[in-house]
């Protein structure tokens, strides 16, 4: 897990060790800089070492130094493709690092590469007699790359605000960017926060012509749901001994680490699942969990999580904090999140990351079950909303959310009365807009009362629609499911759990989002996820002989804060900073309804709060000292 930066053209090792020092958090045991003399291409890394210690320095070559690669992430396959690639007359100088598979492996199979890894990786690779760069992202976009182009130069890093320090790339918003903040809660790729600057897309590949200019991007995977129905004739066991062996065939290759290595544990399913599979695999004393745990019932899930880690025997780390002391850390954290993020769980993930970094270097993780087996609230409300839509007309759907907007606001976490608003929000859109507006910040009604300009919504959700409207055979669910893997999961979940743990120097492992899994969950008909309001179906029967009973029974409970009810204590803001194109009075009139408890505009606040912390880190925006 390391941190990437480079660029080719105008600049010079000033710009380089800028961009490189930017990424100092993603990599702390380690830098590495590269100039070529021929050409103008500069390549920097910074490191944390997890795999060959000692040989898996960066920029790293192969035997020739004719290709040459940074590198973020892991590949759980190496062993065998380094097996393969030696077979084929390969020569590897390091012992065993992940790293230089990719330079023979591109030497061997060029851009089919990225289909050949398991792993979440981010990396570019030096092409000297092609005169070329070969930038890569993995299936779902686990490790970020961003890019920037412009005539004379072509710059890429790990976060945006590294490609930013170069002293030709700009900090110009883009009115795009910010718009799609607030419909989606994030910012989906290939968008990024400023112009002229992107996000390479999960699964996509990019190839840029040095003495040329000349850039193509190709998709070289993406989740699509292709239901083999062949399957619903097989018996429910043994597809769930299926899934059970593929589970812990993922977390075997996650374990493959040369530092000290945890588990993740909420008491959920997912983590609890994942802690189980590693207790089969290793002597269970051995394995050790960790969990961050809160005062306020609502919001603590330490006493399920310490009851699975008694029942699996495993060395268990608890640390029961203070809710007080999370707000004490929304500057801190939300300053340095690269982009703004319009989910609050950000700061209970980055509590958990910094308490787990303080005894291992790595963290295996459930992301991505939710995702791949129907396990979010949304699915439920399915059903009910296709006969909503069908049957209640306008008229009296505006005098239930009329109504809905007297309940009175709960603090509690996912309380009834927030999800009752956003059920009935979503419900004001047709379908292929349900999720969007599920998740985001600001329903489409409202964005053109905060942006300026005229806003055409079809166009800034126009992938979105696309996506649902893919394969119209496909049910609700699937459709629902492609957006939470191609959407939710990229844009919010990996990038919230990228940035908490990277500001700690930790590295996470999604043991749900192996290739062999997620492969078995396209093939899987929705009735083995989802059924007569039952979620993750197929993955609680494979699971019931591994982890304690009651796991199964818990209903989910988000990681999340009291939002709601800080936003509500905190004063009128008197004075903002201003972004163009924005209307400060939109934002300030809902701060005053929130604040005085006439409507919940927990989301957009808080998205709001993120986007002028990363914009004026400085003023240290939401804080009770900073005019607020």
């Amino acid at each position: 897990m390391c941190g990437l930066a480079g660029f080719v053209g105008t600049g010079d090792q000033r710009d380089l060790h800028a961009m490189v020092d930017a990424l100092a958090h993603r990599g702390p045991d380690g830098d590495g800089y590269f100039q070529d003399p021929n050409l103008p291409v500069f390549l920097g890394h910074r490191r944390l070492s997890i795999i060959d210690l000692e040989g898996g320095h960066q920029p790293m070559w192969n035997e020739d130094e004719s290709v040459g690669v940074v590198f973020n992430g892991e590949i759980y396959n190496h062993a065998e493709l380094r097996a393969e690639l030696i077979k084929r007359g390969h020569v590897f100088r390091s012992d065993h690092s992940d790293t230089e598979v990719l330079v023979h492996g591109y030497e061997e199979w060029n851009s089919t590469l990225p289909r050949r890894l398991n792993g979440m990786f981010a990396f570019a690779i030096f092409d000297r007699p092609r005169q070329r760069l070969f930038l890569a992202r993995d299936r779902f976009g686990e490790k970020p790359m961003f890019y920037s182009k412009s005539p004379g130069l072509f710059a890429f890093a790990s976060e945006l605000s590294s490609i930013t320090r170069h002293h030709l790339i700009h900090r110009r918003l883009n009115d795009k960017a910010l718009q799609r903040y607030f419909l989606f809660g994030y910012i989906p790729a290939p968008t990024a926060l400023y112009h002229n600057c992107y996000k390479l897309l999960p699964g996509a590949h990019l190839t840029f012509e040095i003495a040329t200019e000349h850039l193509q991007i190709l998709r070289y995977w993406q989740f699509t749901i292709t239901p083999d129905e062949n399957l619903n004739n097989c018996s429910e066991e043994v597809l769930a001994e299926e899934l059970r062996h593929l589970i812990l065939t993922a977390v075997r290759r996650r374990l493959i680490s040369d530092v000290p290595l945890g588990v993740f544990l909420s008491g959920g399913i997912d983590s609890s699942t994942v802690l189980a599979a590693a207790t089969r695999l290793l002597p269970s004393s051995t394995v050790q969990s960790f969990t961050v745990g809160f005062t306020e019932p609502s919001f603590d899930e330490s006493l399920p999580a310490r009851n699975v880690a008694t029942a699996l025997n495993t060395k268990h780390h608890e640390e029961i904090l203070d809710l007080s002391s999370a707000r004490g850390l929304l500057n801190e954290v939300l300053t340095r999140l690269d982009e703004p993020l319009g989910d609050a769980s950000l700061i209970p993930t980055y509590m958990l990351s910094r308490f787990t970094r303080k005894t291992v270097t790595v963290a295996l993780a459930g992301d991505g079950a939710d995702e791949l087996f129907a396990g979010y609230d949304p699915f439920r409300a399915l059903a009910p909303a296709q006969l909503y839509a069908r049957f209640v007309p306008d008229n009296l759907h505006r005098g239930l959310r009329r109504l809905a907007d007297l309940l009175p606001l709960s603090p509690k976490n996912m309380s009834l009365d927030f999800k009752i608003r956003r059920s009935l929000c979503g419900l004001s859109y047709g379908d292929s807009l349900w999720n969007p507006v599920w998740h985001g910040s600001l329903e489409p009604a409202h964005l053109e009362h905060l942006f300026e300009e005229p806003l055409k919504i079809s166009e800034l959700l126009s992938d979105a629609i696309e996506l649902w409207q893919r394969d119209p055979q496909l049910d609700y669910v699937d459709r629902t499911l492609e957006f939470y893997t191609n959407f939710y999961l990229p844009g919010d979940i990996l990038t919230k759990v990228d940035r908490a743990t990277m500001l700690c120097s930790l590295e996470s492992r999604a043991v749900f989002l192996d290739n062999d899994l997620v492969e078995f969950c396209q093939r899987l008909p929705h009735r083995f996820k989802y059924r007569n309001g039952k979620r993750k179906y197929l993955l609680k029967k494979a699971i019931a002989n591994l982890i304690p009973g009651a796991v199964l029974k818990r209903s989910k409970k988000g990681f999340g804060i009291p939002l709601a009810k800080w936003l509500c204590e905190w004063p009128e803001p008197k004075d903002m900073c201003p972004i163009d194109g924005m209307k400060t009075a939109f934002v300030r009139n809902r701060w005053i309804d929130h604040r005085l408890r006439r409507a919940d505009h927990r989301l957009f606040l808080w998205s709001w709060l993120s986007l002028q912390n990363v914009l004026y880190p400085s003023l240290s925006i939401g804080s009770r000292h900073a005019g607020y």
